[in-house]
């Protein structure tokens, strides 16, 4: 069947995460991720899990845009049965996505689980939550890494990661959910194949703490030999589901591939996918900004977490495989209804006599409340009046102050002003004269007399050359354009009795 979906959870305050497989759970509070020891029934919580991809059933479908949304639904539901082959008499739990697709077809994966198998894993938690609001299909949880821009949403991903349970290869092209298969390696089957390996039982507890610490780089000789043959059958299994998807999906490249597990990264496991698949890889052990004391936690906890998150904004955003969901608001339950529509039914009739009655009460009540606040206000009006009478009497004596000051102040101002220009920006005549007639002995020009007027200072010049003026002039123009605003000579004349060039020049200075 397809699930109802549910209202959002609005009084949710912390996030529950568990992996029914392992029974670790972990919850979110204010912003701290911590282990939880035991599960209670908190309706403030909200309850996420997952299924694993081994207990998952998942196809494919293609419908035309043609068919109404109001028939999707039934229609997939009877796709599932046809082309997965399933039970006719079992209840499936089905649910679906939409691919984006601009095609004529509109495409959907479909995911199906037993409820059988919903059951065995989580009915226990049921009893002590009593509900479970997510339950997601494991290879589903990548896709959370892309709307939390953890990843980059485009080119062709490959995940691989083992538990104790299971061992999938899911992957994702353009941030989108393709093709996801299990593989007959999960960590307990591992463990079984080394003990078969050996010839031996030998210790759980060793042999997980050597893969977890070492990995495929232990210097302990049995461990190395026996972890290289039984994870290069791993990674030969793997090929054949890289080659088979390119195939079936037409996939030119991968374009990054990520491998983590729920124990920790395992090292070593670059050093295969890059002899056996010819692809680099990276650890899948992402950094979520989520305050934890433990130096690891599966990913799978916290991928679950941040759907979580996406799930409360948008049901639409995640499929959801749960069949315990959260009870309904009182308000929606079938005795909380009558029981409402009890207590509206009697109101309504006590509601008229009731009304005036208490009406009455109120408009009593109100007019001697108004009539207090009445006196008072009156009373305060007064006293405000007396304080604005006082203020206005204060202001115009200090109106009448600021203008006799400001008088007092513009004739001090100035005076002090020409007091300043005649001792700041005086300029000293005697420093005017040294400076030209500095200039004009540089270019041997002569001087017999100087006259005077204000600004303008006229010089009487002799030279043996005449076109000593003219570089006379044009010097004193580059050199002092900043304190002059005209140079000029007004007449160029021969002695004639004598060699001498006579010259008048004229100096208006700034």
């Amino acid at each position: 069947m397809f699930l109802k979906k549910k209202s959002s959870q609005s009084n949710v305050k912390n996030i529950v995460t568990l992996n029914a497989y392992t029974n670790k759970k972990y919850i979110f509070k204010g912003d701290s991720y911590q282990p939880l020891n035991k599960l209670a029934y908190n309706n403030s919580n909200f309850i996420a899990a997952y299924i694993g991809n081994k207990d998952v059933i998942s196809t494919t479908v293609h419908l035309s845009r043609s068919i109404p949304n109001e028939d999707i639904a039934d229609i997939l539901d009877i796709k599932a049965y046809e082309e997965l082959g399933l039970d006719q008499a079992i209840n499936y739990v089905i649910s679906h996505t939409e691919v984006e697709n601009p095609g004529e077809e509109r495409i959907f994966n479909i995911f199906v689980v037993d409820p059988e198998t919903l059951n065995d894993l989580y009915m226990p938690v049921k009893e002590q939550t009593k509900y479970i609001d997510l339950i997601i299909p494991a290879p589903l949880l990548y896709k959370v890494l892309y709307k939390k821009d953890i990843l980059q949403d485009h080119g062709t991903h490959c995940f691989i990661y083992f538990t104790r349970y299971d061992a999938f290869v899911t992957f994702y092209q353009n941030g989108k959910f393709l093709y996801a298969k299990s593989i007959e390696f999960s960590l307990d089957q591992i463990y079984d194949k080394y003990c078969e390996l050996v010839g031996e039982k030998v210790s759980e507890k060793e042999f997980f703490s050597v893969l977890e610490s070492e990995g495929l780089k232990t210097s302990k000789d049995a461990y190395q030999q026996n972890f290289m043959k039984i994870f290069s059958e791993v990674f030969i299994t793997i090929n054949d589901i890289i080659i088979y998807a390119k195939r079936a999906f037409q996939l030119d490249t991968i374009d990054h591939m990520f491998i983590g597990s729920v124990q920790g990264p395992i090292i070593g496991l670059d050093e295969y996918s890059q002899n056996y698949l010819g692809l680099q890889s990276a650890d899948l052990n992402f950094n979520y900004n989520v305050k934890n004391d433990e130096w690891y936690i599966d990913q799978l906890q916290y991928m679950m977490l941040l759907s979580a998150f996406n799930y409360i904004e948008d049901e639409d955003s995640i499929v959801n495989l749960t069949v315990f969901p959260r009870p309904p608001a009182f308000a929606n339950r079938a005795s909380g209804q009558f029981i409402i529509a009890t207590m509206i039914a009697v109101s309504l009739g006590l509601a008229y006599p009731l009304y005036f009655l208490l009406s009455s009460y109120a408009n009593e009540a109100q007019v001697y409340k108004l009539s207090i606040d009445n006196n008072k206000l009156n009373a305060e009006a007064q006293r405000y009046k007396q304080i604005l009478g006082a203020k206005k009497k204060q202001i115009t004596a200090l109106d009448a102050d600021i203008a006799t000051v400001a008088k007092v102040y513009a004739s001090k101002t100035k005076t002090l002003t020409a007091i300043y220009n005649k001792k700041v920006n005086y300029r000293l005549k005697s420093a005017t004269f040294y400076t030209i007639a500095e200039d004009l002995s540089k270019f041997d020009v002569k001087v017999n007399a100087i006259t005077t007027d204000n600004d303008i200072i006229y010089l009487s010049l002799l030279s043996n050359d005449d076109r000593r003026f003219t570089e006379v002039i044009k010097y004193i123009s580059e050199t002092h354009f900043n304190e002059v605003n005209e140079i000029d000579i007004e007449m160029i004349n021969k002695d004639p009795e004598s060699i001498y060039y006579k010259g008048l020049l004229k100096v208006e200075l700034k």
